[in-house]
């Protein structure tokens, strides 16, 4: 069967690829193409668009790029189209996947959804879009099952894939010594800075993270980098900052570090996952933030909290940054009880993240309900 896969950032990119593993396991003649980065086309996707190319976020930042947005769509149309895929499957994304879900039902293509937008954060009634043109969705949050079932509409919840991203990864981590060697580090402990995947939201909040390092000397930190974005683009925000920059080697930086600083998304739960204790941060156009008070109707926005249902990591957002996450770093580091209680609310929260596996279920699914 053919399947057409959409992924709009490096989350969706991981996710995308873990399940094209699984779609072929259960499909052996599985013709994958779609939009997304090298882990999917690693897997055999042919790619469209790298999602470096489509990465918008925030209201402002959407109107300013609307003409590179209108093309991306118009290109979407046309190769989905000529591809004629059996589904469409859209991995979160939802400001692009939604209106391709729209088209590809209008066009009689079954369409999947993998990982949901959070409509449970803001813009609830794109539940009733979600069950207008989609076929299937497969949520990754034991909490999404009961939202959608208030909402009349069933979901299927196989475990989060994170689980399956992590422990296949740890045996081929590199040990210390030999992450110290190659990126010239020395023995003191390490400290991750971890400032997204997306240019806009990097050139933002890195500055804050350089900044917030400051007055550590018995540290040293290190920066989760994607060669996406390049070492030129890095540079420019490191001020003189001692920190180093490793590239597309989040796991291992988080295998070995003593604590993250952590730009909300995905990397929260992923450093929660690795037994990282962590300190949360975000900040977005000041118009945007301001739009996103009026609709945002969740209590916390880092997944670890949302998922947990009460503070387990210390959030701060937008104002009064740097002396918020050095306050919190502080006590991270030298307050022990402290520390240990976030470790143990982790392991809470694998245990609500469910059992390995969840990849190779949705796979397995995918493909049943196709043939079905």
């Amino acid at each position: 069967m053919k399947y057409y896969i959409i992924a709009g950032e490096a989350s969706g990119d991981l996710h995308g690829s873990n399940l094209i593993k699984s779609l072929k396991l259960a499909d052996p003649l599985a013709n994958v193409r779609g939009w997304g980065g090298d882990l999917m086309q690693t897997e055999g996707a042919v790619l469209v668009k790298h999602y470096r190319d489509t990465a918008f976020m925030g209201v402002f930042e959407v109107i300013a790029n609307a003409k590179a947005i209108r093309k991306n769509f118009e290109l979407c149309h046309q190769d989905l189209l000529a591809f004629n895929p059996d589904v469409v499957i859209l991995i979160d994304y939802p400001g692009f996947n939604l209106r391709i879900a729209r088209f590809a039902k209008e066009h009689l293509i079954k369409v999947y959804y993998y990982i949901s937008p959070k409509v449970w954060v803001w813009k609830e009634s794109r539940v009733e879009t979600i069950k207008k043109y989609v076929d299937k969705m497969f949520v990754i949050f034991p909490f999404e099952k009961p939202f959608y079932a208030k909402h009349n509409y069933e979901v299927e919840y196989e475990g989060n894939p994170l689980i399956d991203a992590i422990e296949d990864r740890k045996p081929s981590l590199c040990s210390r010594d030999d992450f110290q060697k190659q990126h010239n580090l020395d023995n003191r402990p390490i400290i991750a800075l971890l400032p997204g995947s997306r240019k806009q939201e990097v050139s933002r909040l890195l500055p804050i993270l350089i900044e917030s390092s400051s007055q550590f000397a018995n540290y040293q930190f290190v920066i989760a980098g994607t060669t996406v974005l390049g070492d030129s683009f890095y540079k420019q925000y490191m001020n003189g900052s001692n920190a180093t920059v490793v590239y597309n080697q989040t796991y291992e930086l988080l295998n070995l570090s003593t604590a993250a600083i952590v730009v909300s998304g995905t990397a929260t739960l992923e450093t929660a996952l690795f037994n990282v204790p962590q300190v949360v941060c975000y900040s977005t156009n000041p118009a945007s933030y301001a739009i996103a008070k009026i609709f945002v109707k969740i209590q916390f926005f880092s997944l670890v909290n949302i998922v947990m249902g009460k503070e387990v990591v210390k959030e701060f957002l937008q104002r009064n940054l740097v002396a918020s996450i050095k306050t919190e770093l502080n006590r991270i580091l030298n307050d022990t009880d402290y520390r240990n209680q976030m470790i143990a609310n982790y392991t809470e929260l694998r245990n609500k993240c469910g059992g390995r596996g969840a990849s190779k279920r949705v796979g397995e699914l995918m493909v049943k309900f196709l043939k079905g």
